[in-house]
């Protein structure tokens, strides 16, 4: 059987980041790739200049026909935009029978905002619960957790403080430290790992964190254990980040195209 995978996320027509970036992700983990809009942006490498967010009932429904006919083994959330939509994204959740990575999109690479202030308390509240995997940067963790995260041991506080929260496992991503940069990986068990690498003098860095995401969706949609997950997404984005095209005259996409060095 063809592994399936599904994204549920924002939608950015210059195709560097949202669901855009997933889709071409999971084709190039060899996953078949499905996609739920939960909202619309207006946006390039330079600017974000509007977003509005479809109506819950609508992303419902979006995701009731996928479960129907073409249930994915794994899937994702991106951008959810709202309360109502994190509520209702919630209560499907709680449903799902397969492992869903939680990525809390909060603001944009060019720092609009992409969940309003209380879709943050909804988040916190109620889509950890269901997350197997959830993938805040240092700014998110700071958000859902109200601790100031900005060094290794700040992120394993908040990584297990979101762990008792509900979440079955934190990886809390490291891109905006100081020096080279390191995901922390919290589990269940109570265990930690780092995931470190050395930093690219990079300036297109636009959609890495759904493209990291996804890789890791792709990964579990394969049945890859979490760990192994994690370590191929990161390899494959530090390749894409690396060999990244150079389109746009701003913060331009990843190089999807990339081919990662990490196949444990």
């Amino acid at each position: 059987m063809i592994p399936i995978a599904l994204t549920i996320g924002g939608s950015d027509p210059s195709g560097g980041a949202g669901v855009q970036a997933d889709l071409k992700t999971f084709h190039r983990f060899g996953v078949y790739g499905e996609a739920v809009i939960t909202l619309i942006t207006v946006q390039n490498s330079v600017r974000v200049s509007q977003v509005e967010t479809l109506a819950p009932e609508l992303i419902a429904g979006q995701i009731d026909a996928v479960l129907q006919d073409m249930p994915p083994h794994a899937a994702k959330t991106g951008a959810l935009g709202s309360r109502e939509i994190v509520e209702k994204m919630a209560q499907l959740a709680e449903l799902f029978q397969f492992p869903l990575v939680v990525d809390p999109v909060m603001i944009s690479k060019h720092g609009t905002r992409l969940l309003a202030d209380d879709a943050v308390r909804a988040l916190a509240a109620k889509m950890i619960p269901r997350a197997y995997l959830l993938m805040p940067n240092l700014d998110e963790a700071s958000a859902l957790t109200g601790m100031r995260v900005h060094d290794r041991d700040s992120m394993v506080r908040a990584a297990s403080q979101l762990v008792r929260m509900g979440a079955a496992n934190v990886l809390v991503k490291g891109g905006h430290l100081e020096g080279d940069p390191v995901d922390i990986l919290y589990t269940r068990e109570g265990a930690v790992q780092d995931f470190a690498t050395t930093r690219l003098p990079a300036k297109h860095t636009h959609g890495t964190g759904c493209t990291y995401s996804s890789a890791i969706t792709a990964e579990l949609a394969k049945n890859t254990p979490l760990v192994t997950a994690i370590r191929r997404a990161k390899s494959f984005v530090y390749e894409a980040i690396r060999s990244a095209p150079g389109l746009g005259e701003g913060n331009g996409p990843l190089n999807h195209w990339a081919i990662s060095g990490d196949s444990s």
